[in-house]
């Protein structure tokens, strides 16, 4: 399976891929935190923050630790959940703590074949913003981290 990552508009970004499990499964390894902590993020680094108060209104925060200390993390606030069909929240860098949020939405379609279309659709603050995300390696991280996903449902 590939992900796709596309600027379709200004300060767009969607992230498509397809999953071999239903709209439900990808929904839990998506909102579980012990689901979360098994496939989040990159594999070279330990997951060592998922905190998930899933309701609108709701903060969440994932986070992961390098080798040498260093702390990458990412949080914000939930302000839509319609379980096994739409997550829409705000994301915040927070080694950029002055950086406005990214909203996301994020799509769990479900497939003829009993998968699952995942769309991730992000409005960046700027195209400047996004465009040095993307320059940064933002998707070959995506990539890796959806591939880790795609495999963790394989035995869920």
């Amino acid at each position: 399976m590939v992900t796709l990552l596309t600027t379709p508009a200004d300060r767009e970004l969607v992230i498509t891929r397809t999953f071999d499990a239903p709209p439900a499964r990808v929904w839990e390894a998506w909102t579980l935190p012990e689901h979360v902590r098994r496939w989040y993020g990159a594999a070279a680094l330990t997951t060592t923050v998922v905190d998930i108060d899933l309701r609108p209104g709701g903060a969440w925060r994932w986070g992961q630790t390098a080798p040498g200390g260093q702390q990458i993390v990412f949080s914000g606030t939930y302000e839509d959940v319609v379980p096994a069909e739409r997550l829409d929240y705000t994301e915040v860098f927070e080694q950029m703590p002055d950086a406005a949020p990214v909203r996301v939405n994020l799509a769990f379609d479900a497939t003829p074949d009993g998968g699952t279309a995942l769309t991730s659709t992000s409005f960046w603050p700027s195209n400047d913003i996004r465009d040095q995300a993307l320059a940064a390696g933002m998707e070959a991280g995506v990539r890796e981290q959806y591939d880790r996903l795609a495999e963790y449902l394989t035995s869920m």
